[in-house]
């Protein structure tokens, strides 16, 4: 075994990649290791998803969640702004039927949480069937550019000093002789090796069960769902618009800047199967060719009812993923993040993100531990 680590972060995300600066350049780790399963930082979950900045819009029934969507988005858009897209118009829509809010009650919360919004203008308006939608607000909400973020993550890394091992994977975390915390680690070469270290940071995602081994997981119970973010080109009259219909079993259409097109998702066709969280489910085999099968055409069908230009865009292909969230969240689609100090493996974390942009809650909660 090499000479132990300060602190090794287990998982290339965008959370993986700001806790491991984080404790570089913020709480004066001398050496820190970022192990990554993947070729390349942000490959995974950091990338397949809505690349949407939250202004709290989105959570209605999670004031908490909404809340820190409002105050973490000015400091996302300073932290960050190269990876910025402002490039497009935001609105959000209250369907008629079937939706969680209405109109009145959609306005009142965006008050509450201090969100800007107005009355979206006529010919935005025009896009909606006006049988199927109530409302339709223009709102502040931006996008984010993934490859800027990895880009971001790779430079920042190499300037705090953090170590960076990429096609590597952790496969057990137990307690060490000499050390807080031992790390088995499998290479590119599938050549095994040692890693020892006063911390450990679990920011595996759907993996953050499949570590600990002997040790047990989390507390907190989780959920995975395996799901389809569609890609889109929509055409011309939609081009330039983030579409958001509020708030049951209805669509999301999103910029996503990495492809130049836009994400599809949907309340109901996204997730294509929940998983309990079962450590000995292989969740990877479940992405593995040939993979599950498109549901765009459901997704399209469904959307263009509310908004019939979307009638003619054009599908290119999907991002399939396994999303993990807290079971407690189910009934109010809160999306808090989890911070869990495992009592057996001290010296060890679990961390799970819900939004990219709350990955603040975690640093202030990483400035609250006694880690030196």
């Amino acid at each position: 075994m090499t000479e132990p680590f300060d602190a090794v972060v287990v998982g290339g995300g965008f959370y993986g990649a700001v806790i491991a600066r984080h404790l570089s350049v913020n709480r004066g780790l001398r050496r820190v290791l970022l192990v990554e399963r993947e070729a390349a930082l942000m490959r995974r979950a950091s990338y397949t998803n809505q690349a949407r900045v939250h202004n709290g819009y989105h959570y209605p029934r999670s004031f908490t969640t909404a809340y820190r969507s409002r105050i973490n988005l000015p400091r996302f858009v300073t932290d960050w702004p190269g990876a910025i897209v402002r490039d497009f118009t935001a609105l959000y829509a209250v369907a008629r039927r079937n939706s969680k809010v209405n109109a009145r009650q959609f306005e009142r919360f965006a008050a509450e949480i201090g969100a800007p919004f107005q009355t979206a203008r006529k010919e935005l308006q025009a896009l909606f069937s006006p049988d199927l939608v109530e409302a339709v607000y223009e709102v502040a909400e931006y996008a984010f550019d993934t490859r800027q973020l990895a880009i971001w993550a790779e430079n920042a890394l190499r300037l705090a000093g953090v170590e960076v091992a990429l096609a590597t994977e952790a496969t057990s975390i137990d307690k060490g002789d000499g050390v807080a915390l031992r790390l088995a680690l499998s290479g590119p070469d599938g050549a095994r090796s040692v890693a020892g270290a006063r911390y450990v940071f679990n920011c595996t995602y759907a993996g953050l069960n499949r570590l600990f081994g002997q040790a047990g997981g989390t507390q907190a119970r989780l959920k995975h769902e395996l799901t389809e973010m569609a890609l889109v080109e929509p055409d011309s009259r939609l081009k330039g618009l983030g579409i958001t219909l509020m708030d049951g079993p209805f669509f999301s259409l999103m910029p996503f800047p990495a492809r130049q097109l836009h994400t599809l998702s949907h309340v109901r066709y996204t997730p294509h199967r929940a998983l309990a969280d079962d450590p000995s489910v292989d969740l990877r085999a479940l992405l593995q060719s040939p993979g599950p099968a498109t549901r765009v055409d459901r997704m399209l069908r469904d959307a263009a009812r509310y908004v019939p230009a979307l009638a003619s865009a054009r599908a290119d292909s999907s991002l399939f993923e396994i999303k993990t969230v807290l079971e407690k969240n189910e009934g109010d689609d809160g999306r808090p993040i989890l911070f869990e100090k495992l009592d057996r493996l001290p010296g060890a974390y679990a961390v799970l993100g819900g939004k990219i942009d709350n990955v603040y809650d975690i640093l202030e909660r990483l400035d609250a531990e006694a880690i030196h």
